[in-house]
């Protein structure tokens, strides 16, 4: 039986995957595309074989799978609808899932699916095993160019200006969900891991601004 697929998004992440769909994917077919650029949108499906509809994001619910890869300040248009509808529903934005963990309780009465990518991580099975028994702790390190960084919310509070930076500095240490909230857009596959391990920590992190 087919499943229809809806995208959220158009981009680095969400073109890639709307063209391998428009191209055959056994058992899927994309119906609808949700942008904020309507105009840019129309001209990334030129050529497409079965053009899928322009909707708004809430509509994107109609469809069985709703696939999100907007950028975060648009995770909940995206997402509530999906799970209100009852969707099997694939956050991109993994880390924008952490601050809202009341709409993975919310997924299990409306009968909704979070599957959550794993992305750039390898071995998230194997965590997952592994969390069956009692995991103390989870470490990852991420490293990003600092125009990579520009705009996030942590580094804008603690007045951090990574753009003199000529070597390795370290901003932020902390659990996924405080990780979450300081970084949106950068903290995806530490978001995966932790939902995969130990959970997302949802307390204030014991860390502060940290320049070594």
């Amino acid at each position: 039986m087919t499943k229809t697929v809806a995208l959220a998004g158009l981009g680095a992440i969400g073109l890639p995957l709307a063209r391998a769909l428009d191209q055959g994917i056994d058992g899927l077919k994309l119906i609808s595309v949700a942008t904020r650029d309507l105009v840019k949108a129309r001209a990334c499906l030129v050529g497409f074989r079965d053009q899928p509809a322009l909707v708004d994001f809430r509509e994107l619910a109609e469809a069985d799978i709703v696939v999100e890869a907007t950028p975060a300040s648009l995770f909940e248009r995206v997402a509530i609808p999906a799970i209100e509808a009852g969707r099997i529903f694939i956050p991109a934005s993994v880390g924008a899932l952490l601050p809202r963990m009341h709409l993975v309780k919310r997924a299990m009465q409306t009968g909704a699916r979070i599957v959550v990518p794993t992305g750039a991580l390898l071995g998230l099975d194997a965590v997952r095993a592994a969390a069956e028994g009692r995991i103390e702790s989870i470490t990852i390190e991420t490293r990003k160019p600092p125009a990579g960084l520009l705009g996030a919310p942590y580094l804008e509070k603690h007045g951090i200006d990574v753009m003199d930076v000529t070597m390795p500095l370290r901003v932020f240490a902390g659990n996924a969900r405080d990780a979450a909230l300081g970084f949106p857009a950068n903290v995806n596959v530490a978001a995966a891991l932790a939902l995969a391990g130990i959970g997302p920590v949802p307390r204030k992190s014991r860390y502060g601004p940290i320049r070594d």
